[in-house]
């Protein structure tokens, strides 16, 4: 069967989803087609599942504290069957409602099916064969396993089956030490599983000052979870046993693989339209997100770059306003905010002291203890920093890592000031409610730290 359209979008996910709707809805004939289920990483397993389940370790930390506020709630356990069972009630929630919103589209097919490339217009598949003269991929990335002596051998989790485990672990090992080896790290270690990650590196999250990464570390610690620094992964052995160089060997119960992602490209078939990749299989895009075939776009997590939900958001947002707005959209110089959803969350936008240092930018660097801020204090959560950077001459804010409470939500307040370049001076004489953690912001940027 043929079909011709005026656009094809390849994956439903966070970009692919909003950008099939808006043609849509600008009457154009639009081919949305899924391989596996509405809503990609994000919904299904990403951002909405590992959240829900945060919720839950939250939930048990809370009990577990709960005798320091005077409360007698002793902790008893979790019970990982219900907690997994709320987050796929709410995940079906999300997708069963992205989907339907789909179906009752005017001029969306939306088609369940692995697509290929044929020719650079044409997408088989199953029996369908579709033409457009304008495509766009948004197939994602998935999780990579790296070549491991004995680990096929090994029922290993990673990041999506970690999430359906029918009993807690033991003991949880986890070889990488990413922004999702901490975030299941301490789920998992607040749920009553012994936690050991191995990291490569001799210290947490390199793209964080070392001040951050200290801080990450120290406050995880608190919680029982270990840390095997400059850990070389020799090979692994049933049991589950790790082995690492210098044959030092390390027992556990279960196995978590959170070494990165890869894209899911190579199933395609770009080489029929010309479409280039880089050594690792990401497609290689300009600034506009076109691939090396000029009607041919990729955007989200399968061109490489930063692997955030919003960002693969505000890729449709440039698509969508270069080629149904006319407006001249492109992802230069665009900020890219973030957030770790440890407890305290890591949030971080702009540049870091090292960053600026590199850069030979002039900069001030402000940095206050979460323990001097009073909302903190109060609700009982004093872990981590405010710090932020300015430069020296503008007194315009650089960018910010704030490691607590709250810490997306206080960095998202930075990035708005950042957008409006706002100096550092509005925000230590701006009126915030009282007490609030914005309220720290004032006592935040009162007095830079000294070389």
């Amino acid at each position: 069967m043929e079909k011709q359209y005026d656009i094809i979008v390849v994956g439903s996910g966070q970009g692919g989803k909003p950008l099939a709707t808006a043609f849509a809805e600008k009457g154009k004939k639009t081919l949305l087609l899924e391989k596996d289920k509405v809503g990609g990483t994000c919904i299904n397993v990403g951002c909405t599942p590992t959240k829900t389940m945060v919720a839950s370790a939250k939930a048990a930390h809370m009990a577990k504290c709960a005798p320091k506020f005077g409360v007698d709630a002793p902790f008893e356990g979790v019970d990982i069957k219900k907690i997994i069972e709320r987050k796929n009630r709410i995940v079906t929630s999300f997708r069963t409602s992205s989907q339907k919103h789909l179906e009752e589209l005017d001029n969306l097919d939306l088609v369940f099916g692995s697509g290929r490339f044929f020719d650079p217009n044409t997408i088989l598949a199953g029996d369908l064969i579709a033409k457009a003269p304008l495509i766009v991929l948004n197939t994602g990335a998935r999780a990579m396993i790296p070549k491991i002596e004995g680990l096929e051998d090994v029922p290993y989790l990673d990041s999506t089956s970690i999430m359906e485990v029918e009993t807690l672990p033991d003991h949880l090992l986890i070889i990488g030490s990413s922004y999702i080896a901490l975030e299941f790290g301490q789920m998992f270690a607040r749920f009553g599983s012994r936690v050991t990650i191995l990291a490569r590196s001799e210290r947490l999250i390199t793209s964080e000052d070392p001040d951050i990464a200290k801080g990450m570390k120290e406050m995880l610690e608190k919680e029982g979870v270990e840390f095997v620094f400059n850990a070389k992964v020799h090979g692994v052995k049933k049991g589950v046993e790790v082995v690492l160089e210098g044959q030092k060997c390390i027992q556990g119960s279960h196995l978590l693989i959170a070494t990165g992602r890869k894209p899911n490209t190579e199933d395609l078939d770009l080489e029929k339209a010309g479409i280039q990749t880089d050594e690792r299989g990401f497609v290689t895009v300009n600034e506009k997100l076109q691939t090396s075939c000029p009607h041919i776009y990729a955007i989200g997590d399968m061109k490489g770059g930063p692997a955030f939900t919003h960002i693969s958001y505000d890729d449709y947002r440039v698509v969508r306003d270069d080629l149904l707005e006319g407006k001249n959209h492109a992802v230069t110089g665009r900020m890219v905010p973030y957030t770790v959803f440890t407890d305290p969350q890591l949030g971080r936008i702009g540049l870091s002291e090292e960053e600026a240092k590199k850069k030979g930018i002039p900069h001030k660097v402000f940095k206050m203890p979460m323990s001097d801020v009073a909302r903190a204090i109060e609700v009982g959560e004093t872990n981590g920093m405010m710090k932020a950077i300015v430069h020296q001459e503008t007194d315009e804010i650089l960018g910010a890592s704030i490691l607590g409470v709250e810490g997306g939500e206080l960095m998202s307040m930075i990035e708005i000031a950042m957008m409006g370049k706002l100096t550092s001076k509005s925000l230590r004489e701006a009126i915030f409610a009282h007490p609030t953690l914005a309220e720290g912001l004032n006592n935040l940027f009162a007095m830079p730290v000294a070389d």
